[in-house]
C-alpha cells in the first residue's frame, strides 16, 4: 500500500531523511518511533504530501506523491485521516459539529453527515455528547472527536501523529485500545508517530526506528524487543548488571515460548545449577515474549551452549 525507496529530505543543507526503504502493508498498524529531531513526524507528513522531498520514491496505492498537482493531492488527501497530539478541535464548535467539519467541506447532504457523525461518535463511545463543547470534555474525549473526525471521510489510512503524548497511561491505553478496534472493523492502515515504547509495545505489528533521519531499526515489534541489538539497547537506554566472574548467557523467548520451564528442564536434564541474574517478561501486541540472563562456570559452556543448540530460543553469550 505504502512503499517508501531511499526516500531523502533535506531543509536547505540540513538532510534530516537520509536513505528511507520501507513497506507498509494495507491493514498494517505500523509505528515510526524516534526521540525529538529523529525525523519522524517529517517522514509523516512526506506521506501525506505536507512535505516535499528531494529524491527517492513515495508511493501511496502506486501514486508518487511529489507528482501530484494541487487538485490530485487534495483529492489523495481525502483518503487519509490525521490525528494530532493536541486534538485541533474548534473550541466554538460542539463535538457534532467538530465531526461533520470535513464532511461539509466536500458537500455532503446533511442526511448523509448527520448519519454518519452519529456512526462515528457511537464507535467512539461518545453518543451521549453530540451537543457538548470540547471545553466540557476530558482530554481522552477529546482525543475520540478527533478521531471521529479523521474517520469521516472513510479514509484508507489514518495518521497519528504524537496522539496518546498530551494523555494519562490509563487514557492512553483506551484510545489504543480504539485504535485496534477501528483497525480491525475497518481495515484501515494506521501509521503511529510516537516516542513513547510502551505505545509501540501494545500496538505495533510493524515498527520503524528513526535517529538523526537513519534507520536503526525495522522489523515486527515481537522481533525488535526479542533481541535487540546495540542500537536498540542504547535507544531503549537498557543496561544488564552481570556477574564479571564465570560465562553469562542471554536466552530469548518468542511468543508462546516464554512461560515454558526451559531452565528448569535443562537445568535437570544437565545435572547442573544456574545463577539466574537478570530476566523480565513483556507484553508485545498481545504476546508474551521475554529474556533471561544465566550465569554459568566456564567449564560448563560448551555442555550447555550443545544443550541449546537444537531448542526453539534464541541466545547469546554476554
Amino acid at each position: 500500500m505504502i512503499n517508501i525507496k531511499n526516500l531523502n529530505k533535506y531543509y536547505g543543507d540540513l538532510k534530516v531523511l537520509n536513505d528511507i526503504s520501507i513497506d507498509i502493508k494495507k491493514g498494517e498498524i505500523f509505528a515510526i518511533v524516534g526521540h525529538s529531531g529523529a525525523g519522524k513526524s517529517t517522514l509523516l507528513r512526506c506521506i501525506n504530501g505536507l512535505e516535499n522531498y528531494k529524491d527517492g520514491s513515495l508511493l501511496v496505492n502506486n501514486k508518487e506523491i511529489k507528482s501530484l498537482k494541487k487538485e490530485e493531492l487534495r483529492e489523495f488527501r481525502k483518503n487519509i485521516g490525521m490525528i494530532f497530539q493536541h486534538f485541533s478541535l474548534i473550541q466554538r464548535k460542539t463535538v457534532y459539529e467538530n465531526v461533520a467539519l470535513p464532511m461539509q467541506l466536500w458537500g455532503y447532504s446533511k442526511e448523509e453527515i448527520s448519519k454518519k457523525v452519529k456512526d462515528l461518535l457511537t464507535l467512539v463511545g461518545l453518543e451521549h455528547k453530540l451537543e457538548s463543547y470540547p471545553s466540557e470534555l476530558s482530554g481522552g474525549q477529546k482525543q475520540r472527536v478527533a478521531i471521529a473526525r479523521a474517520l469521516t471521510l472513510d479514509p484508507e489510512i489514518l495518521l497519528s501523529d504524537e496522539a496518546t503524548s498530551a494523555l494519562d497511561p490509563n487514557t492512553t491505553v483506551s484510545i489504543l485500545n480504539l485504535l485496534k478496534e477501528i483497525n480491525e472493523k475497518l481495515n484501515i492502515t494506521i501509521i503511529l508517530v510516537t516516542h513513547e515504547m510502551e505505545v509501540v509495545k501494545q500496538i505495533a505489528q510493524k515498527s520503524l526506528l528513526l535517529e538523526h533521519g537513519n534507520i536503526i531499526g525495522f522489523d515486527d515489534t515481537e522481533e525488535l524487543f526479542l533481541k535487540p541489538d546495540a542500537k536498540m539497547k542504547e535507544f531503549l537506554g537498557e543496561s544488564e548488571v552481570v556477574p564479571k566472574d564465570g560465562v553469562n548467557i542471554k536466552l530469548y523467548f518468542p511468543k508462546d515460548n516464554a512461560f515454558q520451564s526451559f531452565i528448569t528442564s535443562m537445568a535437570r536434564n544437565l545435572d547442573m545449577d544456574f545463577n539466574i541474574v537478570w530476566g523480565k517478561l513483556e507484553e508485545i501486541n498481545t504476546h508474551i515474549v521475554g529474556n533471561i540472563v544465566i550465569n554459568i562456570k566456564d567449564n560448563e559452556k560448551d555442555k550447555v551452549l550443545e544443550y541449546m543448540k537444537d531448542k526453539d530460543i534464541v541466545w547469546e553469550v554476554l
